[in-house]
């Protein structure tokens, strides 16, 4: 196939792309920075010049872009006076990304992203095609892609698996504190970008007039008590609705189905964002359940696949594969996904309550050393932060109940957490190093730990770690999964 050329608004969107990180400081920065009227016009010309290189450089980027789809892979040709060439089989691509923001949809346009593994930028990144030339390719990617020629002959249609309807999507907005981190995100920037005097200003004279309203009121403290309690309630259920339109924006549509041994995941309101991956990609899961989803009676599922993700791209990945479905939902999807595989285990190993005081060490080391920093300050009075202590050993006891593994033919798992409780697990097959470590700790209690890395560990989630495993017992699984590792083959 000849050389084809991005949709021709793409420049555009390269453009919009590179004033974005900036372009909020640049307003700020024109209505509220000092201006004498002398050097308007420089500034004006200055911007304007660099307003023009930005357009430029937008345009050579779509000038000298270029694209080939070949038999077994694409090939990409890009820059001007620094020309690179990328050659990208169907077969090494793990994720296929689909991004539509608002701006794409009037356009009828979208951003196609490709992903392999390891790398830390998309293997191509391509801004912006025509929808069905963005569809077209990763239907393209999903035929010629797959593991051998004859799941590439199989033709099936797409089945969904699992959708959000609006009841779900009202639940997962409660659960989450997506309104909390929305304010506090809100209220950062604005200190950022306002200046400090402003802020301060701004938050004395509302305090006043507050409190001066209150004042006026001659409320007394049992009123003044139900008054602030009303207050914190109205907060806290504005910031409820708060999440439930913000999850509303990112999940309204969901639907995570499954076609060609490939798993695919729409969602979005006003930014569609489509992302497909192979399911023998998926190297790791994570089931989470928070006290609010023990509530509600619902779980999370979230997997990792061997892509490493760029800083901002997260919400573009298939990480999120449940955002919030029922226990049993999670676990019938985790099963037709992996056929065979016996979710949830059977038996779990506990792990020896008597070490549950190494859990609480680092939080008694931290609160002594408050409380020693306070000293000086507060005298005997900061010997109060050690009332946390309590706590910390009830929750350390209450976590080393909940810890356990379990490793059998095909899979290994572990779960720990109390108040957020979590499970991770991993086929075998998709494991690739061991590693058995001692701390000082361990060598005094005679236990050890068994870290299990796959291609798909860079998440912020638990690690598949075994931890407080008695030294024999660890020993033994150590060389029983060397063993297995050695003679079977690694599939990712």
């Amino acid at each position: 196939m000849r050389e084809q050329r991005l949709h021709p608004w793409s420049w555009l969107f390269v453009l919009l792309q590179q004033l974005k990180q900036f372009l909020l400081p640049l307003i700020v920065l024109v209505v509220f920075g000092g201006r004498d009227g002398e050097r308007d016009v420089y500034e004006n010309l200055a911007t304007l010049v660099v307003m023009a290189i930005l357009v430029g450089v937008s345009l050579v980027r779509y000038l000298t872009y270029r694209y080939r789809i070949g038999a077994d892979g694409l090939s990409i040709r890009s820059g001007l006076l620094s020309r690179n060439r990328r050659e990208i089989p169907f077969a090494r691509i793990h994720n296929v990304v689909v991004h539509q923001s608002l701006l794409h949809r009037i356009f009828g346009v979208a951003e196609l992203r490709l992903e392999s593994a390891g790398g830390a930028r998309p293997e191509a990144q391509m801004r912006v095609l025509r929808l069905d030339q963005a569809l077209a390719l990763e239907q393209l990617v999903r035929q010629r892609g797959q593991a051998t020629p004859e799941q590439a002959a199989e033709v099936s249609d797409s089945t969904t698996l699992l959708t959000l309807p609006p009841g779900e999507i009202v639940r997962l907005g409660l659960i989450s504190n997506r309104g909390m981190i929305a304010m506090a995100a809100t209220a950062g920037a604005a200190y950022q970008m306002f200046p400090q005097k402003m802020v301060a200003n701004a938050i004395e004279d509302y305090g006043q007039q507050v409190f001066g309203y209150a004042s006026r009121l001659h409320m007394g403290w049992m009123s003044g008590l139900i008054t602030a309690a009303s207050l914190l309630v109205w907060a806290i259920a504005l910031l409820r609705v708060l999440s439930i339109a913000l999850a509303a924006l990112q999940y309204h549509g969901f639907r995570l189905s499954e076609s060609q041994r490939r798993l695919t995941v729409e969602r979005g309101l006003l930014a569609r964002v489509r992302t497909s991956a192979a399911r023998r990609r998926i190297q790791s899961w994570t089931l989470r359940e928070g006290v609010l989803h023990r509530w509600f009676n619902r779980r999370s599922l979230n997997i990792d696949t061997a892509v490493v993700e760029s800083r901002g791209e997260h919400r573009k990945s298939i990480r999120e594969l449940v955002p919030l479905a029922t226990p049993d939902t999670c676990d019938a999807l985790v099963r037709h996904v992996l056929p065979g595989v016996q979710w949830p285990p059977t038996h779990w190993h506990a792990v020896p309550i008597r070490h549950w005081w190494r859990l609480c060490l680092w939080p008694a080391f931290w609160l002594a050393l408050i409380a020693a920093a306070l000293w000086p300050l507060a005298g005997q009075s900061a010997l109060l932060v050690l009332l946390w202590l309590p706590w910390s050993a009830f929750k350390a006891h209450r976590q080393v109940r909940r810890m356990g593994w379990s490793v059998d033919a095909r899979l290994v798992a572990v779960r720990g957490g109390w108040w957020t409780r979590w499970w991770r697990f991993a086929e075998i097959d998709k494991l690739q190093a061991l590693r058995l470590s001692r701390s000082p700790l361990d060598r005094r209690c005679g236990t050890a730990s068994l870290l299990l890395d796959t291609a798909g560990a860079f998440g912020d989630g638990p690690r598949l770690k075994l931890r407080l495993v008695p030294l024999e017992q660890a020993r033994a699984l150590h060389a029983q999964l060397s063993l297995t590792l050695a003679r079977r083959r690694l599939r990712w």
